[in-house]
């Protein structure tokens, strides 16, 4: 299926690893060209590489912290007229509610809640101007149905997806898209961290902690990133016009309602 958006440029958050490495090399499948971060210079220079030679689109890379003003500017300055956004960085860690300090609120409302508004607020005009934007951010299914040890993504993800709500309602006349991706368990480093945190808490290993949680999934095993970059892939088509606002969840099956 052609996506329709061939030469188009995307930034893509994050995307040296994981979950935004696979939407950065979906995009660029379709013909994209893209800018991509990460606070890791070599992980970041090798992705680049891969996507130059698979895919002979145009691939810039900004090494810095995508969650700090220098860290945006720059990205956005390397990035140029961006049709395309993926925001995504890195979550909180876990923990007891009870341990966190109102800096670690802070810090995860900065990178996970006010980074990508900060993105979307220097890129979407330029997006409506042109006639055609798709935004995606990366949040989690935790945002339907938190986990207790998450408390610090529940919340700045929550927040997000408040914000995007009323926005994607006004920018979409304008063939601007804006939409949620919420992942549950894909096999990413963010995924074994999370399971480490549970181990620390509880004495059980992390390895029998992710082998559980892959048993009890309904589709009994974790996502693999590609799968989700293609979904991230279609929303950026030109044929998605007409999805805005939308919390779409990828997680095998295990939220269990209906809405």
């Amino acid at each position: 299926m052609d996506l329709g958006i061939a030469g188009r440029r995307a930034l893509v958050c994050a995307s040296s690893k994981g979950l935004g490495r696979a939407c950065a090399i979906a995009l660029a499948a379709e013909g994209v060209h893209v800018t991509l971060t990460a606070r890791g210079e070599q992980a970041l220079a090798e992705t680049a590489e891969q996507i130059r030679r698979s895919y002979g689109v145009e691939v810039r890379q900004v090494v810095g912290d995508i969650t700090t003003p220098q860290g945006r500017a720059q990205a956005l300055e390397v990035a140029g007229a961006v049709d395309i956004l993926i925001n995504n960085a890195g979550g909180p860690p876990p923990g007891d509610f009870r341990n966190w300090s109102r800096d670690d609120w802070i810090q995860a409302i900065d990178a996970n809640m006010l980074t990508p508004i900060e993105l979307i607020k220097a890129t979407v005009d330029g997006m409506m101007e042109r006639g055609f934007g798709r935004i995606v951010n990366i949040t989690s299914a935790a945002v339907k149905a938190p986990i207790d040890v998450l408390g610090l993504s529940n919340g700045a993800r929550s927040g997000l997806t408040g914000f995007v709500a009323g926005l994607a309602r006004k920018t979409v006349r304008r063939n601007v898209t804006i939409n949620n991706l919420l992942p549950g368990p894909f096999a990413t480093d963010r995924l074994a961290a999370v399971a480490r945190g549970q181990a620390a808490a509880t004495g059980v290993t992390a390895d029998e902690i992710l082998g559980r949680r892959a048993a009890e999934n309904p589709a009994g095993r974790f996502g693999d990133p590609a799968e989700f970059g293609a979904a991230c892939a279609f929303l950026c088509g030109a044929s998605a016009g007409f999805v805005t606002g939308q919390n779409i969840v990828l997680d095998g099956g295990a939220y269990p309602g209906t809405l």
